[in-house]
């Protein structure tokens, strides 16, 4: 089963990680994908680089340009994970976070090709 994992880090960095940090994360990066748990992982630029928010309501359909005011939050990244289970994929997680520092991630199920929506 497959999840999408979206990472919000507890607060924003001025800068670019150090070169240490890109090492671990590549690391952990690289071992999870040989291992099949990591299927692909990205992050994400700020919302003020080019972020929008499309949203529909009835028949009308309306584009706001980020940066969004209210948004306290930013998730600064994603993976898809290939786990066995749900706890699978939350040690998956565990080690992740260990490795990115504080912050939460949110684990969501995906639905796979012919499957309807899980309760």
């Amino acid at each position: 089963m497959k999840f999408l994992a979206l990472y919000t880090p507890a607060q924003r960095t001025p800068g670019p990680p150090s070169k240490e940090h890109m090492a671990e994360m590549g690391k952990l990066i690289e071992e999870s994908m040989k291992s099949g748990e990591l299927v692909s992982t990205g992050g994400l630029l700020p919302i003020s680089k080019g972020g929008a928010r499309v949203r529909r309501s009835g028949s009308e359909i309306s584009v706001i340009d980020g940066p969004f005011a209210e948004s306290k939050e930013v998730v600064g990244g994603f993976a898809v994970l290939e786990a066995k289970s749900r706890e699978d994929a939350v040690e998956m997680t565990r080690k992740f976070l260990k490795v990115a520092g504080d912050g939460e991630t949110e684990l969501r199920q995906m639905m796979e090709p012919g499957e309807g929506a899980r309760q």
